[in-house]
């Protein structure tokens, strides 16, 4: 069979590169290893609960983000319900509770009322996030520092930085190996358009994009994978794909012009491309490294939680023995008995997760695969449950009389992520936004092979999926127009 795109995974890169093309009127096929499109924005039932596996907050939505743009384009709020999150985060050490809203003023009014004496830092912090476009544009091409570099530049106080980087987890799992430019860029969108979920979850928005793509005259296929990129002469012609599961044993093939990658880079690298081609990219992106991965407690509660206690939607909780930003890192690789974590209650918000007697919370922290790759099946379910117990005795003590009431909790880990995406090492952002990517982000492939996912240079989470898969739809677009 011919089409002209034959997307490679139903991520949220996937399939927004999908939704465009159908719309333009390309012949879409988009094959999906899993039983459902979405990646990390996904959701699954138990019981009474619907539990979101990726989206704790998607970032921006003001008129100048470009997600409005592209959701207007694909008709996306037709459909679906953002709702604005109360709140951007409540931090928690062992000397500060402190609230951080979305606004900047409102922002810089609390951070200056708890640190007066940083008054010129916080406004050094502010102006980087609020010129955050026109600095990455000047230094375009440029070696970039790290985020914790910039910290130490303009802030004394080390609580303070600590409370800046509350939510440094959405983007890399350590301040001085994160670029500045990432992370302000990201971060800009948060303190600008705040912060937003979906109602009744991500599923909502994937299965949306899905839907669209097939109305417009594409193709979606679930619970197959491909296996192999068809190339002759050094350009990308087709796959081949079959049904996902150990038994099957009849491999499909489709040919199309154009062929884009929403599956992980070094996946393409590794098993997808011929051995020439794949040599080629692996040694192009040889300097990448991939980024770290979470581990996620999803909870179900017999009650509304904010009945018994619980005042924020994201509460960040630094573990005592972090006491400046280097220790971050650290404590990020220490024992689970230390890592900090974030809750997250959706029951702050209208999230139509669970019926409204009830509650849907989630308990995240960093993790890594080396934390579990080497467990056999029992080791992994005892270590598993520890876990948990460790976590939910964390929440006890945040929130007194919360335990008695949850009905049901699930576990998953990095290696949960791993099976469900294919990423390596269950990488969530893709590689790792660090100072000295710019200098080695160009990928060099076969041609008419495209990449759409958290792996590009736009980077991880939704906004950076959703920008990666429209961007590289405009390109095809362009270029076809150029032929």
């Amino acid at each position: 069979m011919r089409y002209d795109i034959i997307i490679i995974g139903a991520g949220l890169g996937g399939l927004t590169a999908g939704a465009k093309l159908a719309k333009e009127g390309k012949r879409v096929l988009l094959i999906e290893q899993h039983d459902r499109p979405g990646g990390c924005a996904t959701t699954f039932n138990r019981k009474d609960f619907t539990f979101e596996v990726g989206l704790h907050e998607m970032d921006g939505l003001k008129n100048t983000d470009m997600k409005i743009k592209i959701f207007r384009d694909l008709e996306v709020f037709d459909s679906i319900e953002f709702l604005r999150v109360p709140e951007f985060y409540h931090f928690i050490n062992e000397r500060y509770q402190i609230t951080i809203p979305h606004e900047i003023d409102q922002a810089k009014a609390v951070l200056n009322q708890n640190f007066p004496e940083e008054e010129s830092g916080i406004n050094a912090y502010f102006d980087q996030i609020i010129n955050a476009k026109k600095r990455a544009k000047e230094s375009a091409g440029k070696p970039d520092i790290s985020l914790g570099e910039f910290l130490d530049t303009i802030i004394e106080n080390e609580d303070l930085k600590l409370v800046l980087l509350g939510n440094l987890g959405y983007f890399h799992d350590n301040p001085y190996s994160v670029s500045l430019i990432y992370y302000s860029l990201a971060q800009a969108r948060y303190y600008q358009g705040g912060g937003n979920f979906i109602k009744g979850g991500s599923q909502m928005l994937s299965n949306y994009l899905s839907d669209y793509i097939s109305k417009n005259g594409g193709k979606v296929i679930l619970k197959h994978i491909v296996t192999e990129i068809i190339a002759e002469n050094n350009i990308a012609i087709g796959v081949k794909y079959q049904e996902n599961k150990k038994s099957a044993n009849e491999t499909f093939s489709a040919y199309a012009d154009e062929i884009i990658a929403n599956a992980a880079i070094p996946i393409v690298a590794n098993r997808l491309l011929p051995k020439e081609a794949g040599e080629k990219l692996k040694h192009s992106i040889n300097k990448m490294q991939i980024g770290a991965s979470l581990l996620t407690i999803y909870l179900g509660f017999n009650k509304k939680l904010k009945d018994i206690g619980s005042k924020y939607y994201s509460t960040f909780v630094f573990d005592d023995s972090i006491k400046t930003q280097a220790d971050i890192i650290k404590n990020n690789k220490a024992d689970f008995k230390e890592r900090s974590f974030t809750f997250i209650d959706y029951s702050q918000v209208d999230s139509a997760l669970t019926s409204e007697d009830k509650s849907v919370g989630v308990i995240c922290c960093i993790d890594y695969y080396s934390d579990w790759e080497k467990l056999n099946d029992d080791e992994y379910k005892a270590k598993k449950k520890k876990v948990a117990e460790i976590y939910i005795t964390k929440l006890e003590k945040l929130i007194p009389g919360i335990k008695e009431h949850i009905e049901y909790y699930e576990v998953g880990t990095s290696k949960t992520i791993k099976h469900y995406t294919l990423n390596p090492e269950g990488a969530v952002y893709g590689f790792a936004q660090t100072p000295q990517r710019i200098l080695y982000d160009k990928i060099e492939t076969i041609d008419n092979l495209h990449f759409a996912s958290a792996w590009t240079k736009v980077g991880g989470g939704f906004s950076g999926a959703v920008f990666s898969g429209y961007l590289c739809a405009t390109n095809i677009i362009r270029k076809d127009r150029q032929k």
